[in-house]
């Protein structure tokens, strides 16, 4: 069976604030652990009043210190926002206080609004160096040759996986060509997913970094006791993503069973359209669900996002998708201690 990991975007709830969600961002990191996901990765986003992970390198440190096997990492940074060399000494100094536990997932896209990217003094043309940036900042984890001008400290010859991250297909034919693993945010932009695969598999160049292709895809589970509830709980998620496409980002709200009313109908077919890979239910739904998602897409590995306002709700669905996991691998329930991790690969 394929591992499955955790995406943690680190809500901010309406009536909570950011110290709250790393207080629970930790907690949640340790349950994963504890039932064995993968990896717990945390993206970069600015300017979101519903999103505390802006300082991704940060938050990844803090959860890593918390935990003792998952793996930590971006989900991911925005590298147009950075200079490949500040990113190598942040993912180093990582690597090198939690060996063998840091991913460096990389995306090309600001993370943010124009006017904020602007206030991060990114040039509006840095997404065309994407490429070139990468391979750079690959170049700063090689081993130091002697004369070397520029060096990362720490990060120089220290093992930091780096993926690559996207929504398009441009990513796509990027991870294939550097033979690195490539991960797709189908749990928000499914259209070119089954294309962005295919274009990955057919293309991809085997690396020092990987032999084989690895695909990694995005999917919102909101997994509860019964149908009913998991609807519920998804619509703060629901709620939220309206709000970002309306030009208006805030915290996540409670989920609402009135919501639709009060819904644009156009807004809401757009969003219900983004949200159409999403697996919403009972256990018996959510386990049929992954394993429908899975045969169709062939991924390697599943990144699961849930951005469940209630958090001990957020815990228990995380909950289900291990025993679903745990069941689809033919073992029962979840051990506490790795069995979902037990099974991962080396990507």
């Amino acid at each position: 069976m394929i591992p499955f990991s955790v995406l943690d975007l680190s809500p901010i709830i309406e009536g909570g604030d950011a110290s709250l969600a790393f207080r629970n961002t930790l907690d949640l990191a340790r349950h994963a652990e504890s039932l064995g996901f993968n990896r717990y990765w945390l993206a970069e986003h600015h300017n979101m009043p519903g999103i505390a992970s802006a300082a991704t390198a940060v938050v990844i440190g803090h959860v890593a210190a918390g935990t003792s096997r998952i793996r930590v990492g971006s989900g991911g940074i925005m590298l147009p926002n950075h200079s490949p060399l500040t990113v190598a000494e942040q993912f180093g100094t990582l690597a090198a206080l939690f060996p063998g536990r840091i991913d460096l997932g990389l995306g090309r896209a600001p993370g943010t609004d124009q006017r904020t990217m602007r206030a991060l003094r990114r040039d509006p043309m840095s997404a065309d160096t994407f490429p070139r940036d990468v391979v750079e900042l690959q170049s700063y984890f090689r081993a130091v040759q002697p004369g070397q001008a520029i060096q990362a400290v720490p990060g120089g010859g220290l093992d930091v996986p780096i993926w690559l991250l996207g929504s398009s297909l441009f990513s796509a034919q990027l991870a294939a060509m550097l033979g690195l693993p490539f991960a797709f945010a189908s749990h928000f932009a499914p259209d070119a997913m089954m294309d962005a695969i295919q274009i990955y598999r057919s293309r991809f160049e085997p690396s020092d970094a990987l032999a084989k292709p690895h695909v990694m895809l995005g999917v919102s589970v909101f997994a509860a006791d019964t149908d009913d509830e998991a609807a519920f709980i998804a619509t703060s998620a629901k709620q939220q993503l309206i709000a970002l496409r309306s030009g208006t980002p805030g915290k996540l709200k409670p989920p609402s069973r009135e919501m639709a009313e009060a819904v644009n109908p156009h807004l809401e077919h757009h969003v219900a359209h983004a949200l159409s890979t999403s697996i919403v239910g009972a256990p018996d739904t959510v386990r049929r669900g992954l394993a429908s998602f899975i045969a169709h897409t062939g991924a390697d590995e599943l990144m699961i996002a849930g951005q469940i306002y209630d958090h001990a709700a957020r815990k228990h669905s995380y909950g289900i998708v291990a025993a679903a996991h745990a069941v689809l691998a033919g073992g029962g329930q979840p051990e506490v201690g790795g069995r979902i991790a037990a099974q991962a690969s080396a990507a």
